[in-house]
């Protein structure tokens, strides 16, 4: 990376002739947004370049202190407590309960792994999943003798005028799936394929009053740094996100926050240096201390500059607005383009009310047609996504995002359909 890559301040030449400093905004940071239009935040998102500069100046660090040397320790123990302090901001919980993970899906397995199942008990799984937490259900389901469940959550498509009608139908699905042995919950805060934001805290509350307390895991993957989520944290037992989609840090990186009675209860399975209080001989006799925090469900050697890179993000982020302020900005701007996709006949949107967040999804009314209007938009440097499971469409705002570009959008999709 270039050593010369613009900060987040530049000069202005004014009329007067004198120089003055100007801030960037989020978006004149990151040069991903430069040459494109961009709204696949969801799969990933541009990382700006003070973060990027950041991260090069930690790899720096760490070769200038020497990076097995008794210099460097203290530098990298006080990275992952930085990042820790960060996080548990945004997530409402105390540091000791968030594990740093490299992405949602090993948030989710590591600690799900370890749950103590027996023969025959079952999870609960949203019918609006990812395929990486779905496989990794179904084969602890294979492995452990479990049942596997589905709740129906496809078919609500209120969107945000109608968010009460929404929370009831939830809780009437999740009642009518329970079973007395549920063991486990698998939901998304946000589903990453409709868009739709799920009640986590009244899901929990629901679970709380059943007769098998089962354990609550949400992915997060379209939350973390588009949506409040502190409440969520708080109740649920797994909670796994990642740095790299809406709080545009670098991949590689995320973390998952823990109940206490999940680092209570789940044993580690995927285990290293990091999941223990001290290293240890197989030959010593006794059983293996694990640490009794979050720790546990770390494993080995980790990318430690990343660190560094997520915090700026994270830091930009907030200089932009509260995450409060971006939400209401993301709703205008995932409603205007929600309108703008009804305009159209041959186009119909997943949602039947304007999106609550910033995901919109949609589909032409000839399906065979997505593949080639995401290639088409391509053509162009417009970037939006096809899913898979649904076959449907889907392009992300975000607040680095602006009307004319979803104007531009709008305009390219009703040339080429």
């Amino acid at each position: 990376m270039s050593r010369n890559s613009p900060s987040k301040t530049i000069f202005n030449n004014e009329s007067s002739g004198l120089f003055k400093p100007r801030q960037l905004g989020l978006k004149e940071l990151m040069p991903a947004l430069q040459n494109k239009i961009y709204f696949n935040y969801g799969g990933q998102g541009p990382i700006p370049n003070p973060a990027l500069e950041s991260i090069f100046r930690s790899w720096e660090k760490i070769q200038e202190l020497g990076p097995f040397t008794n210099k460097v320790w203290p530098y990298i123990a006080n990275e992952i407590i930085e990042t820790k302090k960060d996080l548990s901001k945004i997530c409402g919980v105390e540091h000791s309960r968030i594990a740093l993970t490299e992405n949602v899906t090993s948030g989710c397995v590591y600690p799900l792994w370890g749950l103590p199942f027996k023969k025959g008990e079952r999870i609960l799984i949203s019918d609006c999943e990812h395929p990486g937490v779905v496989a990794a259900c179904k084969e602890i389901a294979l492995r452990k003798e479990l049942n596997i469940d589905i709740l129906k959550v496809r078919q609500l498509r209120r969107g945000i005028e109608n968010s009460q009608e929404t929370e009831f139908e939830v809780i009437q699905a999740l009642k009518n799936s329970l079973h007395k042995n549920t063991k486990l919950v698998v939901i998304s805060h946000v589903l990453w394929n409709t868009g739709q934001l799920i009640p986590i805290s009244v899901i929990s509350n629901t679970l709380k009053k059943h007769p098998s307390k089962p354990y609550l895991l949400v992915d997060a993957a379209q939350s973390f740094g588009q949506i409040p989520i502190a409440q969520a944290c708080q109740n649920s037992d797994i909670y796994a996100f990642t740095g790299h989609k809406w709080a545009c840090g670098p991949e590689g990186l995320g973390g998952v926050v823990l109940s206490d009675r999940i680092i209570l209860e789940s044993k580690p399975t995927l285990i290293g240096w990091r999941s223990l209080q001290k290293e240890v001989s197989i030959y010593e006799e006794g059983i293996t201390q694990f640490h009794t925090d979050g720790r546990r469900f770390e494993v080995a050697t980790s990318c430690i500059p990343l660190l560094s890179g997520l915090r700026c993000s994270l830091k930009l982020l907030n200089e932009e607005d509260s995450v409060s302020q971006r939400l209401i900005k993301i709703q205008k701007l995932s409603r205007y383009l929600w309108d703008g996709l009804n305009e159209m006949k041959n186009v119909k949107t997943v949602l039947n009310g304007a999106p609550p967040c910033g995901l919109v999804s949609f589909h032409l009314l000839n399906q065979e047609a997505d593949n080639k209007l995401v290639s088409d938009l391509g053509k162009q440097d417009i970037w939006i996504r096809i899913l898979e499971d649904p076959a449907w469409l889907r392009a992300c705002v975000h607040v680095t995002t602006n009307q004319s570009e979803i104007s531009e959008l709008i305009r390219a999709i009703g040339q080429i359909v």
